[in-house]
């Protein structure tokens, strides 16, 4: 499973450089749905670079991190949206891209979803509480705030996911405004906030506003799903080899 990271600046001992950079919970969560994870830094891509990275995994995904480039959809700047990284947006939407034409199952975290929905000419709302008038998708501090969603029924999600609301951990201030093409949501908050959302026609295409990773100790189900849709990707391919 392959899980893209950060580009952060790190000190180890007298070292203090960029680095590539994930939370361990992110990999704990792949290992306890029995998945082995695959670091995926930012780096220069082109589409042969992106087919060669997904050569070698059998899912894919796009974990949380700073905000996706306005310009990416048009937009200027919000003052509370962060500085752009290019380099992590041109190749996290590389690697998707690629993945969709291939039909790798594919995961999105936080960023990932957001990432998504642009990458299919959808648009963000870039600071929601202009719009919900509250902080209560990120109270800052890196405190994980926690939101009730009610989950569509007859989805991806909702076969994972079967109960009809889930509480969620949340840390986001943007979220989707117009969505991407062929996206569907699954999933919102009482404010009407998107959660989730997922591509329909490919074998698991499924995004998520919150972070599952981050109670994946107690409920691994969207880890699990996704690595049981790799296991049949890694079956297919090699049958079809």
């Amino acid at each position: 499973m392959g899980l893209t990271t950060y580009l952060e600046q790190a000190q180890q001992g007298v070292w203090d450089v960029q680095a590539s950079f994930l939370p361990k919970v992110y990999f704990e969560a792949v290992n306890r749905a029995g998945g082995i994870a695959v670091l995926l830094p930012p780096q220069p891509v082109d589409d042969a670079i992106a087919a060669a990275v997904l050569d070698g995994l059998d899912g894919l995904i796009v974990t949380g991190g700073k905000d996706v480039d306005p310009a990416r959809y048009g937009q200027q700047p919000h003052p509370t949206t962060d500085a752009p990284r290019p380099d992590r947006d041109a190749w996290e939407d590389a690697l998707l891209t690629a993945a969709i034409a291939r039909e790798l199952p594919f995961l999105g975290i936080c960023r990932g979803l957001q990432l998504l929905n642009v990458a299919r000419g959808g648009s963000l709302i870039q600071h929601l509480p202009d719009v919900v008038g509250s902080t209560r998708y990120n109270a800052g501090g890196g405190r994980f705030t926690v939101n009730e969603v009610g989950i569509e029924g007859g989805t991806r999600l909702a076969a994972l996911l079967p109960e009809a609301t889930l509480d969620v951990k949340s840390y986001h201030h943007q979220a989707v405004d117009e969505l991407g093409e062929g996206l569907v949501v699954t999933a919102r908050s009482d404010d009407g906030t998107v959660q989730a959302v997922e591509l329909p026609g490919v074998p698991f295409g499924v995004a998520v506003q919150w972070h599952p990773e981050e109670d994946a100790a107690e409920d691994a189900r969207l880890f699990a799903g996704l690595v049981d849709a790799a296991r049949a990707y890694r079956a297919a391919r090699k049958d079809g080899a």
